[in-house]
């Protein structure tokens, strides 16, 4: 049990200590995980012995994964989408393998074995990919969606894949490999039955799938919510998920297919809320232990002796595979940065890779020394899928944003007025309804041109071009203007329109809008006459209707909020002042860590001061209006 313990606390504290430095550098959590597997398995050799046996164990993570993908989709929802499934995967999955085929037969592979390694790199990691879109926000999107729409029927193609290459055996690669047990070495239900009896079990397993967790799933969940014990609904979360991959396994088709099926039954059931919210932690756990799998697996060996040959494929594969989801992406209307997401999200080799990998050496399909270089290949294009989504984060997304606002030229600004707005969004908005209906002149600026569109429908006349510019800013007289508003959503452009209008013209009064504590200390420093956090308020607001629901005093409940924001004035410059001391990349100085807490007893003190519930006679009553 040592040697257990001592394995599984060397994993966790890889990817405690490597995920959070990944995320503080924006590198995104599976990149922090390949990296941590790296430096335990290859690097530092603590461990690799083991890996292959976990990696099948995580892999659980993905079945995981789809469940809880199934849960957020209603069947309506996946049936509208049966384009984008059959059409996009299909034409995906045919023209890769046809294209992985011909380049490996044009390196002298025979047609067997470059068959099997066009469909082993048709396939896509749907780990890291989901996990990435999920992480970043970008799963609801059209990029997104059309990605979860090829994964999912490549994830579906495993299974006539797998049906697929014990055919290829080649005669001569006999005798060389282990057994030609099927893809699980386990036990089957469908191993020794005719083609037309496998197919009855297979439509009999799925069948399952679906009438179980539609009727009985709910009586069961009923019975086991009755009892009261969350680990015993945490039980039978796993118990349902874990049954449904063992029944797929058993009919050779693939656990995560049946577990999407089961999240899709599920998807109206009213637990499925806290079906998500049991699942969940099981999921990221496990994804996380096959990423660094991934990492530790790495054969350095190989790698060092072939560095040249796997560069090269791996390079390859990326490329024709981001040619073949470009040129579909623009078949199927996936336009602009959309279209680069599904193009990057989708450009490298799979975790089903290494599953069809070792499937083809017992099959006696690829030989045991090519299939350590291509599981090399898989394992390097999975590796660059992270900094793939980085590129699309810091350059393909930035400039499709910029790109129809840089197309088009600032307006000509004809008016000019006494008070300035730089920027109309959410908050802007209000600012500028609230001017104009107390009849005050007033000048807007944006650099989006959605936001000028829409404002301009309620007659709030704007002009396009970015506030930050000082020419633009002279053209709408900001030396003869009384007062600036800063409503920018850019954080820097922000501090950098208050610094150089303080500088140059001193006289205008300058209001800006502050994203947190940290962004409004920069713009007082700026020289910003008043700052206020975007969301300071209404947290206030609805600070108070909480203590109200639970059961404080209404006028109780004012007077509080009011006690937190004189509190917060009092200490405001002290605050202030002790920022100024806090080094760059450090949140908290010891003087504004200490001058926070005393700031924190001081709301406590307050918040517990002396209060008499009023007297019914003293509490004012509404009454309506006079028709």
């Amino acid at each position: 049990m040592t040697a257990y313990f001592i394995q599984a606390f060397i994993y966790l504290l890889a990817a405690v200590i490597a995920v959070p430095l990944a995320k503080r550098f924006g590198l995104g959590s599976v990149l922090g995980y390949l990296v941590a597997g790296v430096v335990i398995g290859p690097v530092m050799g603590l461990v690799g012995q083991e890996t292959s046996t976990i990696q099948h164990f995580a892999e659980f993570g993905v079945v995981m994964m789809l469940f809880v993908i199934g849960m957020e989709i209603d069947p309506k929802a996946l049936w509208a989408m049966r384009v984008r499934l059959l059409g996009l995967g299909g034409l995906q999955v045919t023209l890769t393998a046809g294209a992985g085929m011909a380049v490996a037969w044009w390196l002298g592979l025979q047609w067997q074995t470059a068959l099997t390694v066009g469909l082993i790199f048709a396939l896509s990691s749907t780990a890291i990919v989901l996990q990435t879109l999920e992480e970043k926000g970008l799963s609801k999107t059209e990029g997104g969606r059309n990605t979860f729409s090829v994964l999912l029927f490549q994830d579906i193609a495993v299974i006539p894949m797998l049906a697929l290459i014990p055919l290829l055996a080649l005669p001569g690669l006999k005798g060389d490999s282990g057994s030609e047990s099927g893809p699980e070495g386990g036990l089957s239900l469908v191993a020794s039955l005719p083609g037309w009896a496998h197919a009855l079990v297979v439509v009999g397993a799925v069948a399952v799938v679906i009438v179980g967790g539609y009727y009985l799933s709910r009586p069961l969940f009923r019975y086991v919510v009755k009892s009261g014990l969350r680990e015993v609904f945490t039980a039978t979360a796993l118990m349902l998920v874990i049954g449904i991959a063992a029944l797929m396994s058993l009919v050779n088709l693939s656990p995560a297919l049946g577990a999407f099926l089961a999240g899709v039954v599920l998807a109206n059931s009213e637990f499925r809320h806290e079906l998500e919210a049991n699942i969940e932690p099981f999921k990221g756990l496990l994804l996380g232990l096959f990423f660094i799998t991934v990492g530790a697996g790495i054969n350095f060996e190989v790698l060092v002796a072939e560095w040249s040959t796997i560069a090269s494929l791996g390079a390859a594969v990326i490329a024709v595979k981001a040619l073949i989801l470009l040129v579909l992406a623009q078949m199927f209307g996936i336009r602009s940065s959309n279209g680069w997401l599904f193009t990057l999200g989708l450009a490298q080799a799979g975790e089903f890779g290494f599953v069809l990998l070792t499937y083809s050496v017992q099959s006696n399909v690829i030989p045991p020394e090519i299939s350590q270089i291509l599981s090399l290949v898989v394992a390097l294009s999975m590796f660059l899928t992270p900094l793939l989504f980085i590129v699309y984060d810091r350059i393909v997304l930035p400039r499709y944003r910029r790109s129809r606002n840089d197309e088009r030229e600032a307006d000509t600004i004809d008016e000019q007025a006494p008070v300035i707005v730089a920027g109309v969004g959410r908050f802007g908005q209000i600012v500028c309804r609230l001017l104009r209906a107390n009849n005050v002149p007033i000048v807007v600026l944006d650099h989006e041109l959605e936001q000028i569109e829409n404002v301009r429908q309620i007659n709030i006349k704007s002009f396009f071009g970015d506030a930050s510019r000082p020419d633009l800013l002279e053209k709408a007289g900001i030396e003869q203007a009384r007062l600036l508003v800063v409503a920018i959503d850019d954080r820097d452009r922000a501090v950098k329109m208050v610094k150089h209008v303080k500088h140059f013209f001193p006289g205008v009064w300058v209001l800006a809008r502050a994203f947190d504590r940290g962004h409004g200390y920069q713009l007082r420093e700026a020289g910003a006459d008043d700052v206020m956090s975007e969301t300071y308020h209404s947290a206030l607001e609805l600070g108070g209707h909480a203590l109200t629901a639970v059961g404080v005093h209404p006028m109780r409940a004012k007077q509080m909020t009011w006690a937190f924001v004189e509190n917060e004035q009092a200490h405001e410059e002290q605050l202030f002042e002790a920022w100024k001391e806090i080094e760059e990349g450090i949140n908290f100085s010891p003087r504004y860590g200490e001058l926070f807490m005393k700031l924190e007893e001081a709301l406590s003190s307050t918040m517990h001061g002396n209060w008499e519930e009023p007297r019914p006679e003293d509490v004012p009553v509404w009454t309506p209006p006079a028709k």
